[in-house]
């Protein structure tokens, strides 16, 4: 199974959210398990693919419809609350970047 998202014919919009993560997990795993099967339910979502290193960076991408449903996502309540403990406990530092996809290209070697 590909961790691509298959997302439909542009344009739509992509939020880039890159992290540095602090010291162990303190519930951030589950919070982000919980976090991915909210946002799949959200309206207008696409897709997300997220990776994450050794050290500690991560990058996470998730699709959207519109700027309406990233909006609505990010102001999702049980979203805040993720968003509020990372600020407190599990990043050092963010950067959220929000796009507008004009063009893709896919390739796969197994189709």
């Amino acid at each position: 199974m590909s961790n691509i998202s298959k997302t439909p014919n542009p344009p739509y919009y992509a939020v880039i959210f890159t992290s540095e993560r602090t010291e162990g997990d303190n519930g951030y795993r589950e919070m982000a398990e919980e976090m991915a099967q909210l946002a799949s339910q959200q309206p207008g979502f696409l897709g997300v693919e997220s990776v994450r290193g050794q050290d500690g960076f991560g990058i996470t991408v998730s699709y959207w419809e519109s700027l309406e449903a990233i909006k609505n996502w990010k102001e999702n309540l049980r979203h805040k609350v993720a968003q509020d403990r990372g600020k407190r406990e599990w990043y050092k530092r963010f950067a959220t970047r929000i796009c507008k996809v004009e063009r893709d290209y896919f390739f796969d070697s197994e189709s």
